[in-house]
């Protein structure tokens, strides 16, 4: 196997940062660039890795804060959905309300992600992605079918889901991108989720209060 997962929790809320390497090329993409593009970089540069995507599964600020950074840093592409350039654009602002400071610009999208499954390669990496929102109008989850991976964002967590209660959030379309689109891949396959820890889907399916009901 050539491909390696580092998971980074960082930022104000916890949000995990996962960087995928190919270690036969070198080559690297970053699944939601948290904060502190430094710590991204630095933690790539240590397996010998460079960066050469970045990818967000939605635009809410706790998972695009570094994309301008590490974008001018690596320059390496930026890729989100279409529907979620709007929490980019208010980055900024957004900062204010929530902390009486601007946060950083966001990166401007190179390649606006669609409701269409699209595949992302980089080497060996191959990622299908997902359209799963409800926690956010235009939700990515990235699935790794040769490794039975999802990076499930904020849409599904363990023992919990995505919150509903934030602009363009909407509970029922969340409960059928998880039921309709997650659970399907299969009870083996590993969730990677936006906060917290690991899980996989078997374990939700069977014991999230959410999906249990």
């Amino acid at each position: 196997m050539t491909i390696e997962i580092k998971s980074l929790t960082l930022g104000m809320v916890a949000t995990n940062c996962y960087l995928v390497g190919d270690t036969e090329t070198g080559e690297a993409l970053v699944i939601d660039p948290v904060d502190r593009a430094d710590i991204i970089f630095q933690a790539a540069e240590e397996s010998g890795w460079s960066i050469k995507l970045i990818l967000a599964t939605h635009g809410h600020f706790d998972h695009v804060l570094a994309s301008k950074e590490l974008k001018e840093k690596t320059g390496a592409p930026f890729y989100t959905h279409a529907a979620d350039t709007l929490f980019l654009d208010a980055l900024p602002q957004i900062g204010i309300q929530y902390t009486g400071q601007p946060f950083p610009e966001a990166a401007k999208p190179d390649h606006l992600l669609t409701d269409e499954t699209e595949i992302i390669e980089l080497g060996a990496i191959r990622l299908e992605t997902i359209f799963t929102p409800g926690h956010a109008p235009g939700h990515i989850s990235f699935y790794m079918r040769e490794h039975q991976v999802v990076f499930s964002g904020d849409c599904l967590f363990a023992g919990s889901i995505g919150r509903t209660d934030l602009p363009g959030a909407d509970h029922d379309q969340l409960m059928r991108s998880i039921r309709d689109k997650l659970l399907p891949l299969g009870d083996e396959v590993q969730v990677l989720p936006g906060h917290m820890e690991t899980t996989t889907i078997g374990q939700e399916r069977r014991t999230n209060p959410f999906l249990t009901r």
